[in-house]
């Protein structure tokens, strides 16, 4: 099947056009993910207890974690898919969609009963103490017992229809499962409803993520024949190439996840020896500087499929038009968002919980994480391209330089300098570094091509 649609999009529209084209939904399906995150926060906040909302906060590093199964078969999958067009290798693409949704699926599945095994040493390394257990295991009971399954799929069929540069389906299954979160949360968080609390906000999320992938599901039925995605079971194989070309990006990116959840997890151990409220703002800080690095992720993820087709047909210029566009777009973009974010924290805090003291450590952690925004961004295009061009080992390099090597040492030496405060300058430390670094290599890889 020869789609000329996606033939044109792909080789011949304009940078700047195929770039928004591909790059605005995923934009606006991250945005709404970031928003329905931010509306668990901020219905939680509602009911002015920093118990509630540290349960949220704290249950985000499994959240987080269901990543790195997304980013293992969403991405290496995606990253092969897009290949494989610009190959015009068709049947590679049917099988690495297969392999992807499967094994996602199964992933899954194990992911949500080893957790439910488990819950009670996880609670312990989460950070959770005598008083936020029962909340965060709460949440996390609808959230990961019952939810992995369609959280996980949502998002790894969402990459899936995105890599044949369907972004605009792909972001309207993950919105329609985000919106439906946002409805549903003060409904079941706020005592005028059902009253649920943190636990609420769990089953608000597993019914959402339920919802999305049934859009997903119809979708592929009504496009049978018409799409490039295939989870038919007919076509599940595992041909040592395309295993290999999932795996050399999906494991990469696994990895990168797994070191995002270990630093978050070393931050919000230390946080928590400063109290809950501490947590609850360090949560909330995270959760509004969420905004702008969704919008910086979403782009990047959203060339992606242009940035691979490119490289893998050989068309040098357009790869290297579509890099330097994209750069200059989502620089310019930071820089002004980080200027807002620094003047306006205190407000932003405000929004969320009307506790002074959660205000006053929000407002001082906003303006410390803020400042890594414009730096981060390079980072993930650099990540992005790398993802896209099958450069696993380079995209693993970055996650070891980004956690392991500077992030993670600078929250123990910083926190040691500057007790508390200096915790959320940790992830600007390693951006500055690791900007440079793409830059660096971005320029190289476009010369070499």
């Amino acid at each position: 099947m020869e789609d000329t649609q996606k033939v044109q999009l792909f080789e011949h529209t304009p940078i700047p056009n195929a770039v928004m084209k591909l790059a605005v939904p995923t934009i606006v399906s991250s945005l709404v993910m970031v928003i329905y995150n931010l509306a668990d926060t901020y219905f939680v906040g509602m009911l002015n207890d920093p118990i509630q909302n540290a349960a949220v906060t704290l249950a985000a590093p499994v959240l987080l974690a269901f990543n790195a199964v997304n980013n293992l078969f969403g991405v290496g999958a995606s990253s092969m898919m897009s290949r494989a067009l610009g190959r015009k290798d068709h049947e590679t693409v049917y099988g690495s969609s297969a392999l992807g949704f499967y094994c996602a699926l199964f992933s899954a599945a194990l992911f949500s009963f080893f957790y439910t095994i488990f819950h009670t040493p996880f609670l312990r390394v989460l950070g959770a103490d005598s008083t936020t257990a029962e909340a965060t295991g709460a949440y996390l009971m609808w959230t990961v017992s019952f939810g992995a399954v369609p959280s996980i799929l949502n998002v790894v069929l969402a990459y899936l229809v995105r890599s044949e540069g369907s972004s605009l389906h792909a972001s309207i299954g993950t919105m329609s499962g985000c919106l439906l979160n946002i409805l549903l949360d003060p409904v079941f968080i706020l005592p005028w409803g059902l009253g649920m609390g943190a636990a609420g906000a769990g089953l608000a999320t597993f019914l959402s993520n339920s919802v999305a992938c049934v859009y997903f599901f119809v979708l592929l039925f009504v496009r049978r024949g018409k799409t490039y995605v295939c989870i038919h079971p007919a076509r599940l194989r595992f041909q040592k190439d395309i295993v290999a070309g999932i795996c050399a990006v999906g494991i990469p990116a696994a990895i990168q996840n797994l070191l995002n959840v270990t630093g978050m997890t070393v931050l919000n151990n230390f946080t928590s020896a400063y109290g809950s409220d501490a947590v609850a703002a360090m949560g909330i800080a995270q959760k509004v500087n969420m905004v702008p690095v969704q919008i910086a992720l979403g782009f990047s993820q959203g060339i992606m499929p242009l940035v691979g087709y490119s490289y893998a047909a050989g068309n040098a210029e357009r790869f290297r038009k579509t890099i330097l566009y994209a750069g200059k777009i989502i620089l310019a973009f930071m820089a002004v968002v980080t200027v807002g974010y620094y003047i306006g924290a205190g407000w932003l805090s405000a929004l969320f919980m009307e506790n002074p003291s959660v205000v006053a450590y929000g407002t001082r952690f906003l303006r410390g994480l803020c400042l890594a925004m414009p730096f981060l961004c390079m980072d993930f295009l650099g990540v992005g391209v790398f993802q896209s061009c099958g450069l696993g080992r380079n995209a693993l390099l970055f996650a070891i330089l980004r956690k392991i090597v500077l992030e993670i040492p600078a929250l123990f030496v910083l926190n040691a300098l500057f007790p508390l405060y200096g915790l959320a300058y940790a992830q600007f430390t390693a951006e500055v570094v690791l900007a440079v670094a793409a830059v660096v290599v971005l320029r190289r890889l476009i010369r070499r091509l």
